[in-house]
C-alpha cells in the first residue's frame, strides 16, 4: 500500500516501508505479469506475483496462499 491510500484510509502505520511500519508489499517482475482474468471469470488471479505480505507475514507466495491471515477488510473511511 502506497502513501496516498494509505493516508485516505487514515493508515498512518503503513505508509512507507520503514521499520516500525507495518509491512504491506507485492513481489512481481513487471515482464511476467500476466493478468488471467475475463469478464466471465473476474476473480482469476494473475500470473509472476512472486511473495504478498500483510503485516509483515507472508500471505501468498509462488501463486499459491499460505494460509496466514494478518489483515483485515478495510471499508470506505
Amino acid at each position: 500500500m502506497t502513501a496516498l491510500p494509505a493516508s485516505r484510509m487514515g493508515l498512518q502505520d503503513r505508509r512507507l516501508a520503514r521499520s516500525t511500519y507495518k509491512a504491506y508489499l507485492v513481489l512481481f517482475d513487471p515482464a511476467k505479469i500476466i493478468d488471467k482474468a475475463t469478464f466471465k471469470n473476474p476473480h482469476c488471479y494473475p500470473e509472476g506475483i512472486s511473495m504478498v505480505m500483510v503485516n509483515g507475514k507472508v500471505s501468498g507466495q509462488n501463486g499459491k496462499l499460505t494460509g496466514e491471515r494478518a489483515g483485515r477488510v478495510l471499508r470506505k473511511p
